[in-house]
């Protein structure tokens, strides 16, 4: 993949990223998002939050799967900041209009109301990987330390859905769909690795059986 196209392809990753918030802003300015706004800032900033998170975790499998698209690793970083840009929005929609920036009524609700520790869990679990997402903390760090530290990721979408199952009503199932993806990519780690191991001792050992 030739550096040019990996340019205009960030390019296009950054708009796919930033036009739903354009499409946000504008329906708020327009006053056209429906009998209670708020609510619907808030689910639509936090479905994205999980989404781009989920997808920047579907990266390193998919590419291990498909060696030919082994350069959409460029492309995580980029992902994961962006979903916690999203989910920086969806906080920001709770601390002040619901919350109304009063430090007693969000002291209250982390408290008394599982959902919002839950979704408070999963920002506060991003917050190292978006401040640890430069060249310059993976030098520091070191690769392995990098990689240990940014499994977090993993840790904070399965918050981030706990989140999502508990603030909506019983009954809903909206949360589904994400949920079995991330289940999906939760379990294709450990037998991606698991097979990753019976090549190389095959490799070693070509007498074994794969």
């Amino acid at each position: 993949m030739s550096t040019r196209v990996i340019v205009v392809l960030k390019v296009c990753v950054h708009i796919a990223c930033l036009a739903p918030v354009a499409w946000l802003f504008w329906h708020v300015v327009q006053n056209n998002l429906g009998p209670d706004p708020t609510a619907a800032v808030t689910f639509f900033t936090g479905r994205g939050t999980l989404r781009l998170l989920v997808i920047s975790l579907a990266i390193t499998p998919i590419r291990r799967l498909i060696p030919p698209l082994n350069w959409i690793i460029r492309f995580r970083r980029m992902l994961g900041l962006y979903a916690f840009f999203y989910g920086c929005l969806h906080l920001l929609t709770y601390v002040w209009l619901y919350a109304g920036f009063s430090l007693q009524t969000m002291i209250d609700d982390i408290t008394k109301r599982r959902f919002i520790t839950a979704g408070l869990t999963a920002w506060l679990l991003m917050v190292p990987l978006a401040l640890t997402s430069t060249a310059w903390s993976i030098r520091r760090l070191g690769g392995k330390n990098w990689n240990r530290l940014h499994r977090l990721a993993y840790l904070a979408a399965i918050a981030g859905v706990v989140h999502y199952w508990w603030g909506v009503k019983p009954g809903v199932t909206i949360p589904a769909n994400i949920t079995v993806v991330l289940f999906i990519l939760l379990a294709a780690r450990p037998i991606l690795n698991w097979w990753a191991d019976r090549k190389r001792a095959v490799v070693a050992n070509p007498g074994a059986t794969p």
